[in-house]
């Protein structure tokens, strides 16, 4: 149950503020279309994306070890930090 509640509060602090939240506030400002039909089609595109994301994990889990794809992830999210403090 842990690691569910992990994932999703990982996912949903991550989605905050992206460029998809922004178009989907966008899209619900246009009064010619339903709010519920832009929550629906948002959900749905998030749900379709995340399907996608977990195919293509798993298949890359059957190629590189678990450690592996972790140390490739750190050293990747710790390069995209120091390229972010150097490009300030």
């Amino acid at each position: 149950m842990r690691q569910i509640v992990v994932i999703f509060f990982s996912v949903f602090l991550a989605e905050l503020g992206d460029k998809t939240q922004l178009a989907t506030v966008l899209f619900a400002t246009d009064q010619r279309v339903g709010k519920m039909s832009v929550f629906i089609a948002a959900a749905t595109a998030l749900t379709v994306s995340t399907l996608l994301a977990v195919i293509a994990g798993e298949a890359v889990m059957k190629l590189i070890s678990p450690s592996t794809l972790k140390t490739a992830a750190g050293v990747g999210f710790i390069a995209v930090g120091i390229w972010t403090l150097i490009a300030s």
